[in-house]
């Protein structure tokens, strides 16, 4: 007996934010929420309890990728851009974890959102999309999995759960998403029937072995996933004393541009290989922040586009210029 498909992922526009610290506050996602050009908004990662963030420790910060000039604009720890971001601060970098909010109160953001239908043109009208990023151990992400799967049906909100495999900047473990084994276990974890979308989000793969890793766990395990979000993050790089600590953090922005769209392009060429996995859609995220951006992403497969930096330095409005470009 052929083995159930999960939920399809629908995002229509094709376009929303990334998991980002620009999506953390009920605010954020209210204007992210209410932009009539994206077909999807994305929570910041959670966890279950909340993570332990420090102002002083965790920040970001803007710099110019041509000159590698840091902004004159300050840090910040905030979902709050800071002023004085140059034209030039195309890129960022980062040593933030996941949010300090709990999942449950992530939850509550959504159930406080309203419920507004967006008007697609060919399309019709149709609700966007929510998609609550999460993350932590298998078992954690399990029943991350059951208390978003409940709250569906209590809300008029199409919901998604996306699983954060890939922040570079949590000290004790490598990025899971780059092992076929926690691969497995994170799957193994997750019900063979999910009642909502399910994706993975996967860290920027730079060698074919990180590749077969990931199309070797989703062979393996087909009926779980619905989307894959290729390089939603970024790897480690010293930038001296901008960042507190040791300096090290994720990078982000116009730089991993050409990286990410190699992972996107690699990844659903690897995934139309395999027929129990066509029916995984694949996010395109890293270094968009115009219709050019967008056009390459899709170019190489990318079902769907997602806006980091960019959101961070520009706001909601980055995603009126986006559609309005690509309607020239």
């Amino acid at each position: 007996m052929d083995t159930p498909l999960p939920p399809e992922l629908e995002i229509s526009p094709p376009l929303l934010n990334s998991a980002n610290p620009w999506c953390t506050t009920f605010e954020d996602l209210e204007r992210l929420h209410a932009s009539p050009h994206t077909g999807a908004l994305t929570t910041r990662t959670s966890l279950l309890g909340g993570f332990a963030h420090d102002d002083a420790s965790h920040q970001y910060a803007f710099f110019n990728p041509s000159t590698a000039e840091p902004s004159r604009a300050p840090n910040s720890s905030t979902p709050r851009s800071p002023p004085g971001i140059g034209a030039g601060d195309v890129a960022s970098f980062n040593n933030l974890g996941y949010s300090p909010l709990p999942l449950e109160t992530y939850l509550d953001f959504v159930g406080r959102l309203p419920d507004r239908e967006i008007e697609i043109e060919g399309l019709g009208r149709h609700r966007k999309l929510v998609i609550v990023s999460v993350t932590g151990s298998p078992a954690e992400v399990a029943e991350c999995y059951r208390l978003i799967a409940r709250f569906s049906r209590t809300t008029p909100h199409p919901l998604a759960m996306e699983v954060n495999l890939s922040c570079p900047n949590i000290a004790t473990a490598a990025p899971p998403a780059s092992d076929r084994a926690q691969l497995l276990a994170y799957l193994a974890a997750l019900p063979r029937d999910p009642e909502i979308p399910v994706g993975m989000k996967t860290p920027p793969y730079t060698h074919v072995a990180h590749y077969a890793e990931l199309i070797g766990a989703l062979r393996q395990d087909a009926a779980v996933a619905s989307s894959a979000s290729a390089l939603k993050g970024a790897g480690n790089g010293e930038w001296g004393p901008r960042l507190p600590g040791s300096g090290l953090g994720g990078m982000a922005g116009a730089p991993l541009h050409p990286l990410a769209l190699g992972n996107v392009k690699t990844i659903t060429e690897l995934l139309s290989r395999e027929p129990e996995l066509s029916h995984i859609k694949v996010i395109g995220v890293g270094g968009v922040s115009d219709a050019d951006g967008f056009r390459r992403m899709k170019s190489v497969g990318a079902y769907a586009v997602g806006v980091g930096t960019a959101l961070g330095r520009e706001g909601v409005e980055v995603f009126e210029k986006i559609a309005s470009q690509l309607n020239k």
